[in-house]
């Protein structure tokens, strides 16, 4: 997006190379990869074999029209229209119908955690276009009184194969909270739709895989230390899956010796205040598992663990600010703690 300025973008880089180990092991496969600034974030996508080149070319072409689409300051883009629809009908791709589907799911079972009509107050705090700003209680009532996502309606056309969304009138979405894993898992299947069998994209705090390494063994994905975004806490061994986290540390701004962070509290409309500095999901969907890190931020610790046992079908990594490390217990085999200034337990 234009708005970026060149510190951000190099922000981004160190965090993707945080998140992404030296892939070791590769044999003699051909690797490509490449470099794409969207949504915000330097990606770095990354192909083997013979058809690594034309899987790249996909990957981005996917990415590039998403972000596109999903600009809500752009005139020509999807969110823009529906953020200036006056309560009627707006035509959307498969791709947004997904994204608004998953995340109405999480709204719902996280209690609002996740929302998608908090746009007015994100733009508020300036975490949009970097004008940050500490809002009076006043403004932020204002901009939480046009919270709606309950209220959204979205209809299927199954005859046709097409979507159509309506909010209220006063309704401003951004699907900032699940782009990012949506374009992941799109990118990984252009990937593979042009025949690439191993790869791996990483955007910003986003990692999704495609296939095993191509020597057959399990990708390694480094966790950021949020205490040391140039360093990681521990790695984690995983297959064909998206690795997603939400941190404190990615985006904040300090004013008048207080931090504040983008992870915003839905009911306060101020930034999240609880035991939590980073939450990491592992779960095979990119979409729902970029969903789930916001929310289960936002729930904190007990309410995050709580959501896992009653809804499952992801795991879970929490690093809370006294450097305690909790996993869910199907990581147990796969997560390896490599920084000695933490604890880790796993749980039930």
């Amino acid at each position: 997006m234009k708005h970026i300025k060149t510190g951000r973008r190099i922000a981004a880089v160190m965090l993707c190379l945080c998140m992404l180990l030296p892939l070791t092991g590769c044999g003699e496969s051909k690797m490509s990869q490449r470099q794409v600034f969207a949504m915000d974030t330097v990606m770095t996508l990354t192909a083997y074999g013979n058809r690594a080149e034309a899987g790249l070319d996909a990957a981005q072409s996917v990415i590039q029209s998403m972000d596109s689409m999903l600009d809500p300051e752009l005139e020509t883009s999807t969110t823009y229209a529906i953020n200036h629809a006056n309560g009627a009908n707006v035509s959307v791709s498969g791709q947004v119908a997904e994204m608004l589907s998953t995340a109405s799911t999480v709204y719902r079972q996280s209690g609002g955690a996740l929302d998608l009509s908090l746009y007015p107050v994100i733009k508020r705090w300036g975490f949009t276009n970097g004008r940050y700003y500490v809002p009076t209680d006043d403004e932020l009532a204002q901009d939480l009184s046009r919270k709606c996502f309950d209220k959204m309606i979205l209809t299927s056309f199954p005859s046709s194969g097409s979507y159509a969304v309506s909010f209220p009138s006063y309704a401003e979405i951004t699907f900032g909270a699940v782009a990012k894993g949506c374009a992941s898992e799109n990118a990984v299947a252009a990937m593979r739709n042009a025949g690439v069998t191993s790869g791996i994209v990483s955007l910003g705090g986003n990692v999704q895989t495609l296939g095993l390494k191509p020597d057959g063994s399990n990708w390694n994905v480094a966790i950021c230390d949020p205490n040391n975004t140039s360093s990681y806490l521990g790695v984690i061994s995983v297959g064909e899956t998206a690795v997603i986290t939400s941190g404190t540390y990615q985006r904040s701004f300090t004013q008048n010796n207080k931090t504040y962070h983008h992870l915003i509290n839905p009911e306060t409309g101020y930034p999240i205040n609880n035991t939590l500095s980073s939450v990491t999901i592992i779960c095979e969907d990119g979409t729902m598992a970029d969903c789930l890190s916001t929310a289960m931020f936002i729930l904190g610790e007990s309410k995050a663990l709580n959501y896992w046992r009653t809804y499952g079908g992801f795991e879970m990594i929490l690093v809370n600010k006294d450097n305690q490390i909790t996993c869910t217990k199907g990581l147990m085999e796969d997560f390896t703690l490599s920084n000695d200034s933490y604890t880790l337990k796993y749980t039930e």
